[in-house]
């Protein structure tokens, strides 16, 4: 008799958790159901498919749009195509430039709008900057950007479920050229090209000294067989 009493309410506490789920399930998006679920695995992407023989050039723009051009017509001459990150307040000022580079066949990606460290920001803070700056690329060259990478390379658990929770995926890098704030194309170079490795994801900027490096830089890569490639297809095996 107690063990039926038992059996009895163990049923019922299996038939209340099924009609828990089945609630929540109707009550949340199936996009955020994912979100809470992955909230806890997140994270960014370092490189891309190390399976291939490829690499992606990551341009981070706030300023430098003196040599965007330069830099254009570099990669036009060895058919390469980058990822552009831009600013949104830099977008705002630049609007036109904006369209120029997204018409030369390079994709466009979002980097926060007032280059804010994500992780001094809450949620919705991260969620602001993100939003502010896909609107305004948006509004600019009617894209919806896919790809996130934090402004200085800073961000927090916050960050990647805020850029999750607006369908992005958060890109950092595994070669920096730390190009702002070492004035030498012979660095640049170097740290560009220096033990490349299949899926490597290289970060860069619209600098006088990174521009005079570029095509020394995409030489090597042809030479060595690497195919330059953009981020979103460096990481869509991921």
């Amino acid at each position: 008799m107690i063990n039926e009493k038992f059996f009895v309410r163990g049923v019922c506490s299996l038939i209340i958790i099924a009609l828990v789920l089945c609630v929540y399930m109707v009550c949340f998006s199936s996009s955020e159901i994912q979100a809470v679920l992955s909230a806890d695995t997140l994270k960014p992407y370092y490189k891309g498919n190390t399976s291939q023989k490829q690499v992606s050039l990551m341009i981070n723009v706030y300023w430098g749009e003196d040599y965007i051009e330069g830099m254009l017509n570099v990669l036009d001459e060895y058919n390469t195509k980058a990822t552009f990150f831009f600013g949104g307040m830099w977008v705002e000022k630049n609007p036109l430039l904006l369209k120029k580079i997204f018409d030369r066949g390079h994709e466009i990606a979002n980097h926060g709008y007032f280059h804010k460290n994500g992780d001094r920001l809450d949620f919705d803070g991260n969620r602001t900057e993100i939003y502010a700056c896909q609107q305004m690329i948006f509004n600019t060259i009617g894209v919806k950007t896919t790809l996130f990478a934090p402004p200085s390379g800073a961000f927090c658990k916050a960050t990647l479920e805020a850029a999750n929770s607006l369908g992005y995926k958060t890109v950092m890098w595994s070669k920096d050229t730390i190009d702002w704030r070492d004035s030498s194309s012979d660095l640049v170079f170097r740290r560009a090209t220096v033990n490349l490795a299949n899926g490597d994801l290289v970060l860069m900027h619209p600098t006088a000294h990174t521009l005079e490096a570029l095509p020394r830089i995409l030489k090597v890569y042809a030479e060595k067989d690497f195919k330059t490639v953009t981020v979103s297809v460096n990481i869509e095996a991921f």
